[in-house]
Parts: structure tokens; C-alpha cells; sequence
């Protein structure tokens, strides 16, 4: 008799859960996000009982280390700890964090290894929970899964000429070849943006409200050209605390 296989086994890997939920009366199917195998989907079975040691550890934005077997699609959690180095994301910042997990739950392809993604994303939680301005880092997050996944927006270049973009031109963005002073072709719906925001983009760094608000409209159509009709719910919510946040600013800067 030919000896049985064995399942495949992962232990100790760094990830982060994306979203968890239930599988039939105990159990939970996590989608998690790790370091050296991608997006990962497994059964935490009994992760639902009270007594469960998996139960609190499960959550979004924590670093744990996980372990888990199996051959198909679907694995078997074996194992998770809390692996710490991290503060946790809370306030409006967690729902920025949502959005991060929505957009790699949506373009991420499972047991696709992006280790260098999972260093941007850690480094995106970090950044929020420290406080740190929500619409760059959300950018930088944005840039860096599209690079990724092998869609990396041409910023500072034109795509026709090969030259500089220059900061005062309006531009046609194609999304499969960069920014074009050419009109586009007739039916074709191409997002207009100035050279200054493809600049401030490419850098990092918004020097005023109205590049910022470009630059977020910017990846909003390129995302939504590459998630081919899906929405993504967690974007709506995280547009509404930030509007509030600015308003709150405004209002703060009246009475000082």
C-alpha cells in the first residue's frame, strides 16, 4: 500500500487576520494575510466556543504568529499567538485599517507571496496608529498593492514623450500607460489630473487640500478600473470621517 500523504504544515508564520467569518456552529474560516505565503484561508475550528484560546486572538490588526496544514485551498489552523510589536489601531484610524484589509481581501490573490505588501501593510498599521496623517498613508498603501500586483502607476513621466511631467499641465491618465496631454480616444473615459498631483503622489507628500482631494479621486478611478465593478463598502465610511475630520479642523481654526 502506497504510503498516505501528508498534509502540508506552516508554523510560526507572521500574518495578520483580514476577516473571519463563521463556519458552522464553532468554527470560524479566517482569511489572513502572511509574510512568506500571502492571503491564506483556513478553518479555526471551535474558535467560537467561550473557552476558546483562539477566540480572542482572532481579530483584525494584531501581529500573531499562525500555524496551519493542509493541501487545498482551504487549510486547517493549527495554532495562533499574539506576536506583539505593534500599538493596536483604534478612532477613525480602524476604519482605515478596513479599507486596507477590503482592498487586499478584493485584489489579492490567495497563496500569492508578496512579503514586501506585508512589510507596507504593517508599516501602514503602525503609521495609523500613531497618528499619522490617514490620507497619505492610505495613498502609499494604495501605490505599493498596485505595484505589486504588477499595475505600478507611472507618476512622473509622460507616457507618449518620455519627458518630465510637468507640474502645470492637465493630463489624461490612462491607467495601463500613464499621464498623456493627447486627448483620448473617442469613447474612452480617462480621469484628468494635474502634473503637480502625479508629483505629489509620486513623493508622498501634499502640500494642500486640493492635491490631496486629486490625488484620492486619482486612485479611487484607477482602483475601481482594476476591481472591475466591485465596491468597496469600508471606502464610503472612511470618506465620511475624514470629511468630519476636516470640518472638525476648520471649525477649531475659527475659534483659535
Amino acid at each position: 500500500m502506497a504510503p498516505r500523504s501528508q498534509p502540508l504544515r506552516r508554523d510560526d508564520q507572521p500574518a495578520f487576520v483580514l476577516h473571519t467569518y463563521p463556519y458552522r456552529e464553532t468554527s470560524l474560516i479566517v482569511e489572513a494575510f502572511s509574510s512568506e505565503y500571502g492571503r491564506v484561508a483556513m478553518v479555526a475550528r471551535g474558535a467560537k466556543r467561550p473557552r476558546s484560546e483562539l477566540r480572542g486572538l482572532l481579530q483584525g490588526f494584531q501581529p500573531l504568529l499562525l500555524s496551519w496544514s493542509g493541501q487545498h485551498e482551504l487549510k486547517t489552523l493549527i495554532k495562533a499567538e499574539w506576536r506583539g510589536g505593534l500599538p493596536l489601531v483604534g478612532g477613525s484610524a480602524l476604519v482605515c485599517g478596513f479599507y486596507l484589509n477590503e482592498l487586499l481581501l478584493k485584489l489579492l490573490p490567495r497563496e500569492d507571496p508578496h512579503p514586501r505588501l506585508f512589510a507596507n501593510y504593517e508599516t501602514a498599521l503602525a503609521d495609523l496608529a500613531a497618528g499619522n496623517g490617514q490620507a497619505p498613508v492610505l495613498r502609499r498603501f494604495e501605490l505599493a498593492l498596485l505595484s505589486e500586483l504588477g499595475y505600478a502607476l507611472p507618476l512622473v513621466r509622460e507616457a507618449d514623450t518620455g519627458a518630465p511631467v510637468d507640474p502645470a499641465t492637465r493630463y489624461h491618465y490612462a491607467f495601463d500607460r500613464g499621464p498623456r496631454r493627447a486627448p483620448p480616444e473617442p469613447g474612452a473615459r480617462l480621469p484628468m489630473v494635474r502634473g503637480a498631483t502625479l508629483l505629489a503622489l509620486a513623493d508622498g507628500e501634499y502640500l494642500d487640500g486640493d492635491t490631496a482631494a486629486e490625488a484620492k479621486r486619482l486612485m479611487r478611478e484607477v482602483l475601481d478600473h482594476y476591481l472591475e465593478q466591485r465596491g468597496v463598502e469600508s471606502r464610503r465610511v472612511v470618506q465620511d470621517l475624514q470629511a468630519l475630520d476636516e470640518q472638525r479642523e476648520k471649525e477649531t481654526g475659527r475659534h483659535d
